[in-house]
C-alpha cells in the first residue's frame, strides 16, 4: 500500500461547516474543520516553546491532569497488579543490590526503562505505593549526581555510556511534572552542563548512545522550556551534530557501507531515531527536516511494513527478504514507535501521527502481554499462529522469543511498562490559543486551564472507542467561558456528525484533520462526535496482493481456538505457550472493492474492562472464506502468505474475524481466494 508523503508542513485553515442551531443564540458556536491547530504564540498556562524555538501546537498536560476511565484505566490496574508493577520480584536487575542503589550489580538501561513507565503509571493512578517505590529510585539517582554533573553508575562513566541517564532523564522529568520536585531542574542543568563540557568527539562516542541520541536532544529541550539556558541550544546542536544521521534514507547502499549499518537496522532504533530530524526542527525550522522524518517512515512501512498494527518486520533486525508478516517487531519497537509519533504530534500538530499511535496501540500493544499483563512477549506478528517456547522460527535471535513470560524477556520486560501511562498522558492536549484538543480518544476525564482568564474546565469523555463509534463530551465549568476545543477527524473517517446539546451542526469531515469548535462554553454542554466506521479490505502489494480487514481504528484477525500450556515459572507467575486448536489456513473469497458482500459485523457488545481477549472481544465479523491445504507451516510459523488472487476449489465457509488486539494467535494478512 502506498504511503502517501506529507505534501505541506504549512498551516491551514479552512471553515466547511455551517452553525445549524445552538442551545443558546447568545452564544452560538462557529465550527471549521483545520489541518492543525493554531502553530503561533503560546499558551498562557501551561509549558510553551520558549523562543527562539519553533511553536509547538499541542502541549503536554501536567501528569495527573488526564484521569484515564474504563478500559484504559483497567490497562493500567493490570500492569499495577501485573509484571510491571511486580519486577522487585521477577527481575534480575530491579534488585538492591542494582548499580542504581549504589550496590555492585548491573546498573544499565534496565532500571531506567522501568521507571521511566513504572513512576508514571503512580501518578496516573495516583497509587501512592507506585508513588513512593519509584521515588526511593529516583531519590537514589538524585543523590548521587557526581561534582561535574554526571550521575548514574560508575560503570557506565567508565564506558563513556551516555544511554541509560537518556532513559532515566525521562523519569525525572516525569517526576518534576507530577511532583513539581525542587530537586530536578537544578540537577539536569548540571548533567547538562557536564555535557556540554565533553570535546565533540567524545560525545556520544559510539553504539545505542549515538543512534539514539535523539531522546538526550528531547530532554535538553525539555530543560530550555522552563529555564531559557543560552548554553542549552549550543548543546543542542552539539547533540544533534553527534547523533547518527537520521535524515539520510535509512535504507540505502550507502546506510550498508557504514559502520553502524546494522545497529541502524535494530527494529527499536529505527523506531525511536527516525524522530530525530523532527525534534531538532524545532530549533533549526528547516522543513527539511520534518520531510526527512516522513520519507524515512514511508520508507520502512513500504518495504517491511506491508502488514496491519502499523509496525514493522524486524524481528531484532530488518532482514532483507524477511518483509512478510510472519516477521514480528519487538515489544520494545512498539511502545517507542508509539512514544515517537506521540512527540512529533505535538511538534507539528499532525493528526497523522495520532492515527499511527492509536492503530499500534489497539492492534499490537495488547497482544504483546496476556490478558491478565503477567506475561509478555519478546516479539508479536500479524501472522503468528503458534506462541510456543520452541524456538522453531525464522527470527534473528534464537531461544523462546513468542511464549509468554514475566522472567525472561530482558529489555522489553521492562520498557512496556511507559506504552499505556504515556497514551493516557496524551489524550489530551492544551493549545497555544489557550484551547483543549481531543486528539488521542478512550474514556477520561480531563481537568485544565483554558480561554482567556483560565478557567478550570473538566470534560468528560464517554465513549466505548476504539470498538465504538461515538465521543461523547460533558463540560463541567463554574463559570461561562469562551475558548477553542478541537476534536481529531481519523484518517479511516470520510465523514462524521456533531451535536451539540442534542441539536445537531452540519459536519463535513477530512480525515486527519481537526474539527475547531469556539464558542461561550457553559456547565453541562454536551458534544457528541460520530464517526463513519466503514468495512475496508487492504491490499498489500508487497505481499503477494494479499489482504486485511480494517473497520475503524481496528484491523481484525482470524478467531484461532487457543490451547494454553504452562512450561515454567511459578503457580503464581507461569510462562505460558500457546498453541492453536483450530486451523488457521484460510484465504478470504472477498472483493476489496465490495467487502459488505462476504464481511458483516456479527456481535457488538458492550465494552469490558478487559476487552482484549478473543472471548471478550466486543466485535466480531463474519467472513466467507475456503481452506488452503496447500498452506502449511514452516517449523512453528506460518508459511509465506500464497501471491493471490488464489484458485480456491474447496468449499465456501464462513469464518469468525476479531479485533487484532484481542488476538494472541493471529491471521490478519490472508490471501484472497476466486473461485
Amino acid at each position: 500500500m502506498k504511503l502517501a508523503l506529507l505534501a505541506s508542513l504549512a498551516l491551514a485553515c479552512c471553515p466547511v461547516f455551517a452553525r445549524a442551531g445552538a442551545p443558546d443564540e447568545s452564544s452560538p458556536a462557529r465550527v471549521t474543520t483545520v489541518d492543525l491547530p493554531v502553530s503561533a504564540g503560546s499558551n498562557r498556562y501551561y509549558v510553551s516553546s520558549r523562543a527562539p524555538l519553533a511553536p509547538n501546537p499541542l502541549l503536554k498536560l501536567p501528569i495527573g491532569s488526564i484521569e484515564p476511565r474504563g478500559w484504559l484505566r483497567r490497562q493500567l490496574e493490570l500492569m499495577a497488579d501485573g509484571f510491571t508493577g511486580r519486577l522487585s520480584e521477577l527481575s534480575r536487575f530491579v534488585k538492591t543490590n542494582s548499580g542504581w542503589l549504589s550496590g555492585s550489580g548491573q546498573g544499565w538501561e534496565e532500571v531506567p526503562y522501568w521507571l521511566k513507565g513504572y513512576g508514571d503509571l503512580g501518578y496516573v493512578l495516583k497509587d501512592k505505593a507506585i508513588m513512593a517505590e519509584a521515588g526511593r529510585w529516583l531519590d537514589e539517582a538524585l543523590a548521587g549526581q557526581d561534582s561535574d554533573g554526571f550521575f548514574g553508575p560508575p560503570e557506565n562513566r567508565t564506558r563513556q555510556d551516555l544511554w541509560p541517564n537518556m532513559i532515566m532523564l525521562f523519569a525525572l522529568q516525569s517526576l518534576y511534572e507530577a511532583t513539581g520536585d525542587s530537586r530536578v531542574i537544578p540537577f539536569m542543568r548540571k548533567y547538562f552542563q557536564f555535557e556540554m563540557s565533553l570535546a565533540e568527539e567524545a560525545l556520544l562516542p559510539g553504539s545505542w548512545q549515538k543512534l539514539r541520541g535523539g531522546d538526550n536532544l528531547q530532554s535538553v529541550y525539555w530543560l530550555y522550556n522552563r529555564t531559557g539556558d543560552a548554553f542549552l541550544l549550543e548543546l543542542a546542536g552539539k547533540l544533534f551534530r553527534r547523533t547518527s544521521d537520521w535524515t539520510s534514507p535509512i535504507l540505502s547502499p550507502e546506510r550498508d557501507r557504514q559502520w553502524e549499518a546494522s545497529s541502524f537496522y535494530h527494529g527499536v532504533n529505527i523506531a525511536m531515531g527516525w524522530r530525530q530530524p523532527g525534534v531538532y526542527y524545532q530549533q533549526s525550522k528547516d522543513p527539511e527536516l520534518l520531510r526527512a522524518v516522513e520519507r524515512n517512515y514511508a520508507l520502512i512501512r513500504e518495504s517491511y511494513g506491508q502488514q496491519p498494527g502499523g509496525l514493522f518486520g524486524a524481528d531484532e533486525n530488518i532482514r532483507p527478504g524477511k518483509n512478510d508478516p510472519r516477521q514480528a517487531s519487538e515489544t520494545c519497537t512498539m511502545v517507542e514507535f508509539m512514544y515517537s509519533h506521540e512527540s512529533l504530534m505535538k511538534i507539528t500538530g499532525r493528526a497523522s501521527y495520532a492515527d499511527r499511535c492509536e492503530e499500534i496501540a489497539f492492534n499490537s500493544l495488547p497482544a504483546s502481554t496476556t490478558p491478565d499483563l503477567k506475561g509478555l512477549h519478546y516479539l508479536t506478528a500479524p501472522n503468528l499462529v503458534s506462541c510456543d517456547s520452541s524456538g522453531e522460527h525464522d527470527f534473528e535471535n534464537s531461544g523462546t522469543l513468542v511464549s509468554y513470560d514475566p522472567w525472561s524477556y530482558r529489555c522489553c520486560q521492562h520498557n512496556f511498562a511507559f506504552g499505556w501511562p504515556y497514551f493516557a498522558e496524551h489524550l489530551w492536549c492544551a493549545t497555544l490559543d489557550n484551547g483543549l484538543a481531543a486528539v488521542l480518544y478512550a474514556p477520561s476525564r480531563v481537568s485544565a486551564r483554558a480561554g482567556e482568564e483560565g478557567a478550570e474546565v473538566t470534560i468528560s469523555e464517554d465513549t466505548s472507542y476504539p470498538f465504538g463509534e461515538d465521543i461523547s463530551l460533558t463540560l463541567g465549568l463554574d463559570k461561562p467561558a469562551r475558548f477553542p476545543l478541537y476534536l481529531r477527524i481519523p484518517d479511516w473517517c470520510p465523514e462524521a456528525r456533531l451535536s451539540l446539546n442534542g441539536r445537531e451542526l452540519r459536519a463535513e469531515a477530512r480525515p486527519s484533520s481537526y474539527l475547531r469548535i469556539d464558542r461561550e462554553w457553559a456547565d453541562g454542554d454536551r458534544l457528541v462526535l460520530s464517526f463513519a466506521a466503514r468495512l475496508e479490505v487492504v491490499t498489500w502489494p508487497g505481499v503477494g496482493r494479499a489482504v486485511s480487514v480494517r473497520r475503524g481504528p481496528l484491523w481484525y484477525s482470524l478467531q484461532i481456538g487457543e490451547e494454553w500450556k504452562r512450561y515454567g515459572g511459578t503457580d503464581a507467575w507461569p510462562a505460558m505457550e500457546i498453541l492453536p486448536a483450530t486451523p488457521w489456513n484460510y484465504a478470504l473469497a472477498v472483493d476489496p472493492g465490495r467487502p459488505e458482500d462476504s464481511i458483516a459485523v456479527a456481535r457488538k457488545a458492550p465494552v469490558p474492562g478487559q476487552p482484549f481477549t478473543p472471548e471478550a472481544a466486543p466485535i466480531v465479523l463474519r467472513a466467507k472464506a475456503v481452506r488452503l491445504p496447500q498452506w502449511t507451516a514452516e517449523g512453528r510459523m506460518a508459511g509465506r502468505v500464497p501471491p493471490g488472487p488464489v484458485k480456491a476449489e474447496g468449499p465456501l465457509e464462513e469464518i469468525s474475524l476479531i479485533p487484532l488486539g484481542c488476538a494472541r494467535l493471529r491471521l490478519s494478512v490472508f490471501p484472497r481466494a476466486v473461485r
